[in-house]
């Protein structure tokens, strides 16, 4: 075995210093000296884990799956379908938060005139069944999900109790960037006023104006391509290549043609939050010191200044939902609106209630943590950086090396970014795009969920393996699809008529969602994975023949725990001495000697034996193998001279 260098050895004490500091534990304190970094910043007393699902789709069981099939066809779920069994058996899974996907009202091709709703074109609907981020009424749901359309307030307000009953915090989306091109709301409370309804139409731009304007032309619909036809084909009155939006207004990606692209979010429209044509900003900039101060300084700061009309509105909209019973939002597309405006919504949304869970879809991380110190986001996606890199391994396409690389970068804000290897806009792991196997995600969610104290998301079906493997019409396979009446095959056998069972399940569905189960009640309960973290790779990189790019590894610990988290990328048997340095034995206070190494994710003992302070396990590891195991503080069973 080789020597530790001491200078490896410094920088492993260094990292693991830092580690306390980030990832202080919460309900179990560190073991302090007089060398220890206290904690920078606090950490969730429990790791949440958000379990994302579309009630379109969750309760359909019908089986026709029709491309571009009808509501009528196909079939669709409802907010009943989410039962008191449902919902404990989700809550069982692991879940403390569940995000109602497609809740809000946004267009959709289906008359609902009897109950006061206009029809939607279908020339600017995507899909039958519609995006769920072209929202119609922000103070309404979708009616498709209600078994009595008349009211689907109260129906949705009693899927919130049933899930707090169960357990569950509830999450919907809010998309400030966009609505869609026909909103008009029903049901908004007395003295609110829609989107645009007052702004200036001859200008295409103003401070208090909802939308941006393409003056003196008219909206023209896309130029189809790819032989697209609305609705497939289907004869539809409404269906004439013709929309009427005068004056044309921009679109939702920023275009600003009166004829977008059929490949620009043609079916929404831009939301105006106080930024001029040219991108200056036209309302008051944020200091930058604001960066280290709480929400209630950042709702000071707004306090008695005047903001644009949008602002506003958008901050009523999140008052309204909190007042309704939501626990938390999920942003989209949140890069695409300026950080002041963040710093505006979620502080008066913390002032209301400080527990809301706030959620920022972003992929620029040069801009992550303006949106988190400035913005004040609660947490934001790790796309662009974990999800990459774990998915570039899965794919033989890079090395677990950049995984332990992206950590670095993130180092001080890791613990607010959200983990997540699938969800609505990521392709599914079992699909034959991804990785074709959905034991492949074993060792991806195992690194995702165990990486830092931050939520861990799961996409419904994730645990059964869904392979999404047909075209569902407008959504393609791949992607369980959120344009299209549709139903999930794997999701419905563990319906089976209400019973939420996996008594139809096959085999492997079974033994997946078991290894689910486990990890994520494993991961919200632990208290080592909200404590110290200490990168082991790039040491058995070096140190350990047999250790490689298709392996990944570190540790966790608090005063309560030491944990070390192993995982196997590989679709083949691995095998290799895996090696803990004397930095990190001294900090487990770990004396030589034989100790006894327990799976917590599935049941496996081994030994880890300790010789002149150098520690070494023996792994055997198979195809897509991982685990977390707990290291037992008590003492060693043998010295080493008595093995």
């Amino acid at each position: 075995m080789k020597k530790l260098h001491s200078l490896f050895i410094a920088k492993l004490i260094s990292a693991s210093l830092l580690g306390a500091a980030l990832f202080g534990a919460a309900s179990c304190s560190q073991e302090s000296g007089p060398e220890e970094i206290q904690p920078a910043e606090k950490v969730a007393e429990k790791k949440a884990v958000i379990y994302q699902v579309l009630p379109r789709l969750f309760g359909n069981t019908n089986s026709t799956n029709k491309p571009w099939g009808t509501l009528e066809e196909n079939g669709v779920g409802k907010f009943s379908d989410f039962t008191s069994k449902a919902l404990n058996e989700i809550h069982a899974l692991g879940a403390t938060h569940i995000w109602y996907t497609g809740a809000l009202h946004h267009a959709l091709v289906g008359d609902y005139t009897e109950y006061g709703i206009s029809n939607d074109d279908p020339d600017v609907v995507k899909g039958r069944a519609g995006s769920p981020y072209a929202i119609k009424d922000y103070y309404s749901v979708n009616p498709d999900l209600a078994n009595n359309p008349a009211e689907r307030l109260q129906e949705f307000r009693a899927l919130v109790e049933r899930s707090h009953a169960a357990g569950l915090k509830v999450i919907i989306d809010i998309v400030p960037n966009h609505v869609a091109r026909a909103y008009h709301s029903l049901d908004k409370p007395q003295g609110v006023q829609d989107f645009g309804a007052g702004d200036n139409t001859q200008v295409t731009y103003a401070r208090n104006n909802n939308f941006y304007y393409v003056v003196g032309e008219d909206f023209r619909v896309p130029v189809a391509e790819d032989s697209y036809q609305p609705l497939n084909g289907e004869v539809n009155d409404l269906v004439d290549g013709q929309f009427i939006e005068s004056p044309a207004k921009w679109t939702g990606n920023g275009a600003r043609s009166a004829q977008p692209a059929m490949h620009d979010w043609y079916e929404t429209v831009k939301i105006n939050f106080g930024v001029r044509p040219d991108d200056s900003k036209n309302f008051s900039e944020l200091p930058q010191e604001y960066a280290e101060r709480d929400y209630r300084a950042h709702s000071q700061f707004w306090a008695n200044k005047k903001v644009p009309d949008t602002w506003e509105k958008f901050r009523d909209i999140a008052h309204y939902w909190l007042d309704f019973g939501v626990d938390g939002f999920r942003y989209d597309m949140a890069g695409m609106v300026p950080v002041e405006f963040w710093s505006y919504l979620n502080s008066s949304i913390k002032m209301r209630n400080p527990n809301t869970l706030l959620l920022a879809e972003i992929y620029t991380p040069e801009r992550y943590r303006d949106y988190l110190h400035l913005g004040k986001m609660d947490y934001l996606y790790d796309k662009v950086g974990t999800y990459d890199a774990i998915r570039a391994v899965m794919e033989n396409k890079g090395s677990t090396d950049k995984i332990a690389e992206v950590q670095a970068g993130l180092v001080d804000i890791s613990s607010h970014m959200l983990r997540f290897m699938e969800n609505h806009d990521e392709q599914r792991i079992a699909s034959p795009q991804f990785s074709g196997n959905p034991e492949a995600g074993k060792p991806a969610m195992l690194v995702s969920a165990a990486l830092s104290p931050a939520p861990t998301l799961v996409y419904f079906g994730q645990e059964l393996g869904e392979p999404a493997n047909k075209d569902a019409g407008f959504g393609k396979a791949s992607r369980t699809t959120i344009f299209d009446y549709w139903s999930v095959p794997s999701v419905r056998r563990w319906n089976n008529e209400g019973a939420f069972d996996t008594a139809l399940l096959t085999k492997e569905e079974k033994e997946l969602r078991s290894f689910y189960q486990r990890l994520l009640n494993f991961s919200k309960q632990s208290s080592a994975l909200r404590g110290n973290y200490l990168d082991l790779h790039n040491y058995n990189r070096k140190q350990s023949t047999g250790y490689g790019e298709k392996q990944f590894s570190f540790a966790r610990w608090d005063k309560c725990e030491k944990l070390l988290v192993i995982a196997n990328f590989s679709s083949r048997h691995s095998e290799f001495d895996f090696v803990l340095p004397e930095g990190l034995l001294r900090k487990w206070n770990l004396k030589d000697g034989v100790y006894q190494v327990k799976g917590q994710i599935s049941d496996r003992t081994i030994n880890l034996l300790i010789n002149n302070r150098l520690g070494k396990i023996h792994f055997k590891l198979k195809p897509f193998e991982s685990n977390i195991f707990h290291i037992s503080s008590a003492s060693p069973h043998n010295s080493p001279t008595n093995i």
